[in-house]
């Protein structure tokens, strides 16, 4: 078992009376944001070559926080990706918020029509918020990407960056620890997961608000980057998407 986690667990157990009430105040003052307009679309390029993008996952990428979803993760994807590959990107979401690694293994994959190259997947948010433990963590990210692989056995699978919870505004100090603390436990849990599964990559950096801005560039203040506390804004989708992008033309396409 996960020393970490145990030790988290000793510590948490006081708090989780606190956290209660806290997450429920924080439900009711935090208003319900719609997931992004569109689940498909497409980045031209002056190219024959035509790839096709497969994104999954929960809220991030369902795009709540912004209109379109050319103004979130799959757009900024697509679009740093097209210029990366010189070529035209196609894109095609299935995510739903408030979906784990569960849910969307049972609910989503199975709808899945398309072939892509590629597959991207945002998760880990979900799990951390019900405090799912990083042994049924590992259990349902290896079945999503065993049944993925059924499917698709020859198409790289990427894992996002796992989200920044110890960053959200709207959070208390009692919610980041131990959410926040979660969340990164289940992101070495991934990275153990990844290294069993060939042709399966994750995006490990820790998102750091910090390092992005100076590495894009970015003027605004931290608070900036959400939409409403929790859910990222345009600006961090757009960073995050070109982030991610790259990582996939540096390490997976490298490799293929």
């Amino acid at each position: 078992m996960n020393a970490r986690y145990v030790f988290g667990v000793i510590l948490a157990v006081p708090l989780l009376p606190l956290m209660y009430y806290q997450g429920k105040r924080i439900k009711k003052n935090i208003p319900r944001l719609p997931e992004a307009k569109g689940n498909s679309g497409r980045v031209n390029y002056p190219s024959d070559q035509t790839i096709r993008l497969l994104c999954l996952g929960e809220s991030t990428m369902a795009g709540v926080g912004v209109n379109t979803q050319e103004e979130g993760l799959p757009g900024a994807i697509s679009s740093e990706l097209s210029q990366l590959l010189k070529a035209n990107i196609e894109w095609k979401v299935y995510a739903k918020s408030g979906y784990t690694a569960k849910t969307l293994n049972q609910k989503l994959v199975p709808k899945i029509d398309e072939t892509p190259d590629i597959i991207a997947i945002s998760l880990g948010g979900n799990d951390a918020f019900t405090l799912n433990s990083p042994k049924k963590w590992k259990k349902d990210i290896q079945l999503l990407i065993d049944n993925l692989r059924i499917r698709f056995p020859h198409t790289p699978i990427v894992f996002m960056n796992m989200p920044i919870i110890k960053e959200f505004p709207a959070f208390t100090p009692a919610i980041r620890f131990v959410v926040g603390g979660l969340v990164e436990i289940l992101g070495d849990v991934l990275t153990e997961v990844v290294a069993q599964n060939d042709g399966v990559y994750f995006s490990s950096e820790k998102m750091d608000l910090e390092v992005w801005s100076k590495r894009y560039n970015v003027k605004e203040d931290k608070s900036s980057f959400f939409s409403d506390g929790v859910h990222p804004a345009k600006l961090t989708y757009q960073v995050w998407g070109k982030d991610f992008a790259r990582f996939i033309h540096r390490v997976v396409i490298s490799k293929h």
